[in-house]
Order: structure tokens, then sequence, then C-alpha cells
């Protein structure tokens, strides 16, 4: 490589750093005035300029969401919901995963191809017949109501299908030889194998479950039964609207998600990248 092909890359490299940097931080701009103006008081948050730092701290809004809100039964509805889509999506979605792949039984090629074209219907065209049905079963107004309708993530299944169909054929002929049964398969030999799918597409599930907003805001109206991301909508006051409250109330509500991908990044960006390649 020649000196001026280098110092061209080395150019190209740094106006690409420089155009990351910009991005990122506009990408991340708003957060930071999210944050700062949760700490501030009411009267500096609408004033008409911008100050990138509260000329007073205060943490008086996060003791109001903590203390004069129902946050904590939020937090709860929203940890039971989010759990509960969790668990069920993934483990039915592994079973699906695992027939589609493994086994051969009638109908199963229509059963795939259905899968595939769930992609092109939007979920929130869905909506009015998830509410009709949630309404005649008396589930709204309850963890149920908010869990069922969310169970539909066929990514998922189609995830574990390709997983499953890059398995060596080996292991399951071995299995088959010694008189192992499909259930002995799937968990002896395929589950242990796949560990770490399983843990991010359960980590991005969670993750999808606990910022969900439009169909708990519809589903639920009593205000003990709302999920966290419904919930901080009605920290408001009987004298109009406190932005920084809200603010306060939203960062609350985010803060278990920012948490968990901080924990668990490399499990994310590896289901992430999983469900790009898919769709992709």
């Amino acid at each position: 490589m020649t000196p001026k092909t280098v110092r061209r890359v080395n150019w190209i490299g740094g106006i690409t750093t420089v155009l990351t940097v910009v991005i990122a931080v506009l990408w991340a701009f708003p957060l930071y005035w999210g944050i700062v103006s949760s700490l501030k008081p009411e009267n500096e948050v609408v004033r008409p300029f911008i100050e990138l730092w509260p000329d007073t701290l205060t943490f008086r809004h996060y003791w109001f969401a903590l203390t004069e809100t129902q946050i904590g039964a939020w937090y709860l509805n929203s940890i039971v919901t989010s759990l509960g889509v969790t668990v069920v999506t993934v483990t039915t979605s592994l079973f699906a995963g695992y027939a589609l792949s493994q086994l051969r039984f009638p109908g199963r090629t229509i059963l795939w191809w259905l899968i595939l074209a769930s992609f092109m219907v939007p979920t929130q065209v869905l909506i009015i017949n998830h509410f009709v049905l949630m309404a005649d079963m008396g589930l709204l107004n309850s963890w149920a109501g908010i869990i069922l309708p969310q169970l539909i993530h066929p990514v998922i299944i189609i995830v574990y299908k390709q997983f499953f169909d890059q398995v060596p054929k080996d292991f399951r002929e071995a299995a088959a030889m010694d008189n192992a049964s499909e259930w002995n398969v799937l968990f002896r030999i395929y589950i242990p194998m796949n560990w770490g799918v399983t843990t991010a597409l359960s980590i991005v599930t969670f993750i999808w479950a606990w910022n969900a907003f439009l169909w708990p805001f519809l589903a639920v109206t009593k205000t003990e039964m709302m999920t966290i991301t419904v919930g901080i909508t009605q920290v408001f006051d009987a004298f109009g609207v406190y932005y920084a409250r809200q603010l306060s109330a939203a960062v609350l509500a985010g803060f278990p998600v920012a948490l968990a991908y901080l924990l668990f990044q490399r499990k994310v960006t590896q289901a992430i990248t999983l469900s790009a390649g898919i769709k992709g």
C-alpha cells in the first residue's frame, strides 16, 4: 500500500469516525435532555431557552413519582406480563421451531409458509380482533388480557428453525440408535446446544414486552392494572401537566430496560443480528 493510499484511508477513517460521533451525540441528546429536565424545577423546564444543566438540582419529581403514584403496581404489572410473554413465547417458539425443523407431519410446509407470510401482517391490524376477543373472554383489565395478544413473534420461530436445521444430523441419528424419544432428543441434545440463542431471544423478547404501549393502553382502563409504559401517562396534577414529573416517571420506566441492555449487551446484539438476518 502506497503512502498516498494510506493517507486516503486515514482521511476516510477520520471522516467516518467524526460522522459516527456526531450521529451518536444527536441520538443521545434527547435522552440526556430528558434526564436533565427531570432534575430541574418545573419553572426551569418551561423556560423559553435551552439550558444544558439545571440551575437548581432537585430530585423531588422522582420522589413524587415514587410516593404519590402507583408506580410500584405498574412495575409489578410490567414484570409479570413481560415475564409471562417471554416464557410462553420463547418456549412455544422453541417447540414449534424444533417440530418444523426435525419432524415430518401433514401440513408442515403449509404451516411454515403461513409463519413466513405473517411478516406481511402488521400487528396493529389485529388490534381490533384482539380487543373483541379479550372483551368476549372477560380478560380486559387483567394480566392474561395483556399477555395473550402479545404472544405472536414468528421471527423467534424462524430463528429456532434455522438453528435446528444447522445441527448435524449425526446427533439425531445416534440418539435414534439408542431408542431416545423426541423429548429426550430435544431436551438432551438440541436445547443444551442453543442456550446462547435462547438467552439472547429471551432478553430481546422481554425488552419488547416491557416497552409495549399500544396494546396495554387499549386493554387496561384501571389505573392499578396499568403497565409502567401506560402508567406514566397518568403522572399529572390537578392543576395541569408537570413536564418534569412526567419525565422523571419516564426515566424510571426506562431504567430497568437500560440496565438489562447494559448487562446483556452482547446477547441483545446477537439476537438483533439473528432477527435482522432472518428479515433480510
